[in-house]
């Protein structure tokens, strides 16, 4: 058979229009009426029973609107005491565990005295808190019930490509078990929250109140998300929900099989900053992306892999590092006791370093001692600050000195106002290197008392009679 130059253009083009379009991967789009109808139903079927709702009841107390009142306490006594009421909050899980292990969000259980999670089958079971952590707004539960359950396998979050095909399963506004459909519109989202760092992946499918828990599913069947958070200006779905990737997820729960009373992160010994686009121009960079270097402490795990300030990681592991918040959370899931192989720019150079991953040090005992006397600190529990004190404080892990941890309701440390995370810097002219040192010196008989205070970054000044 021969073809004229037109007519050969012709069948070439006919010949590819008939063939759907199939990437590398093996995904396709969708190219006839048959392939728009295809259901997601025997998905579904595979992963709903592991999809529960989470049922937190907590206790709180309400108090008289005479109490603390000289007068009515006087003449009422206990007559008008404060009053306990019951709250309820719902939300989603995800069973990951044969043996009844639940992934949910912190904040679906913060607080609650009692917690049920009700299965598809109609079951309501009693669970009990294995690890959460607020910073990363995860919880994991267990089922107090013999299995096995159903479970969806947690799946390979880094191979989640935007468009990929998601499902999203919860309970939104507490009508039962909904599923909803959308793609994935984009990775490595941050400054959705205030926790530790931010890095979400965003989805178009439905989120709505009470969907906070519940699994983000792809077409394998496999968990990649527990989905946490939506934009919204009025409560319910625009198209703009998050959720927490599943290689968190994965380590979350690990540590909480481990029987961890804490969710530990990796120690680095260095601080950082993004890079804006000001930066990138001084730095030579080709974009506004990575990790600044701002500071680095000695001794730390960074100055043993030679970062330096003023230098730029872009990327752990072979996988490129947007900014702060995405390096926090590569270096989370490699896991302590790992090493990760972390890129840096500098100099318009690029090179790799081994930089291994370790808990948070004690550098110096704690020592934590009760200050008691006539002196404004009586009644503040003070420490020695180290990097793994200040980790677990919520403080920055290059800060020094005595810090408070903790004040006694109605004693004088209280009531100048002194706050725990405080760092006492000088007492009447004497630096505070330990806590031993303030003890010492608030033993002292004095008529005035002026205290040097660090707090948030800021130096407060007062005198005290």
């Amino acid at each position: 058979m021969i073809f004229g130059r037109r007519a050969l253009v012709t069948f070439v083009l006919a010949v590819a229009m008939s063939v759907p379009a199939v990437a590398q991967d093996g995904k396709a789009v969708p190219e006839s009426r048959a392939e728009m109808q295809l259901s997601f139903a025997p998905l579904v079927k595979q992963t709903a029973n592991a999809v529960v709702n989470v049922y937190a009841e907590r206790v709180v107390e309400r108090r008289s609107i005479f109490s603390g009142d000289p007068f009515f306490e006087e003449f009422f006594g206990q007559r008008m005491p404060n009053r306990t009421e019951k709250q309820s909050s719902l939300g989603s899980g995800v069973i990951v565990g044969r043996n009844g292990v639940v992934v949910t969000n912190n904040h679906v259980i913060e607080g609650a005295d009692d917690i049920k999670v009700a299965l598809a089958d109609g079951r309501e079971l009693p669970c009990k808190i294995m690890l959460k952590d607020d910073r990363v707004d995860l919880a994991v539960l267990k089922i107090q019930s013999d299995g096995p359950f159903d479970i969806i396998p947690i799946g390979d979050s880094d191979a989640v490509e935007v468009g990929d095909l998601v499902l999203a399963m919860g309970n939104p506004f507490g009508v039962g078990q909904t599923v909803t459909s959308g793609i994935v519109s984009a990775l490595a989202r941050n400054q959705i929250n205030s926790g530790d760092f931010g890095f979400f992946i965003q989805t178009d499918a439905a989120i709505n109140p009470g969907n906070s828990g519940g699994g983000l599913i792809d077409m394998k069947g496999q968990l990649i998300g527990i989905n946490t958070a939506i934009f919204s200006r009025g409560g319910g779905s625009n198209g703009v929900g998050f959720a927490i990737p599943a290689n968190l997820v994965k380590v979350f729960v690990a540590s909480a099989e481990s029987g961890g009373g804490s969710f530990i992160r990796p120690f680095i010994g260095a601080t950082f900053e993004p890079v804006t686009s000001e930066v990138a121009d001084a730095l030579g960079l080709d974009r506004a992306r990575g990790a600044l270097v701002t500071a680095v402490a000695a001794d730390g795990p960074a100055a043993a892999a030679g970062l330096k300030p003023g230098q730029v990681v872009t990327a752990v592991n072979g996988i490129a590092v947007e900014h702060p918040d995405a390096l926090g959370y590569r270096l989370t899931t490699v896991g302590i006791g790992h090493e990760a192989r972390v890129t840096i720019s500098e100099n318009g150079k690029t090179r790799d370093v081994v930089l291994k991953l370790e808990r948070a040090p004690e550098t110096s005992p704690r020592d934590e001692r009760l200050i008691e006397g006539r002196n404004p600190f009586a009644g503040a529990v003070v420490a020695n600050l180290s990097p793994r004190l200040a980790e677990e404080l919520r403080m920055p892990t290059s800060l020094r000195g005595v810090v408070v941890t903790e004040i006694n309701r109605g004693s004088p440390a209280a009531r100048i106002g002194l706050q725990p995370k405080d760092i006492v810097r000088s007492v009447n002219g004497t630096e505070i290197d330990t806590s031993k040192t303030l003890e010492s010196v608030t033993a002292e008989d004095a008529s005035l008392w002026r205290v040097e205070i660090e707090r948030d970054g800021q130096v407060i000044r007062q005198f005290f009679k």
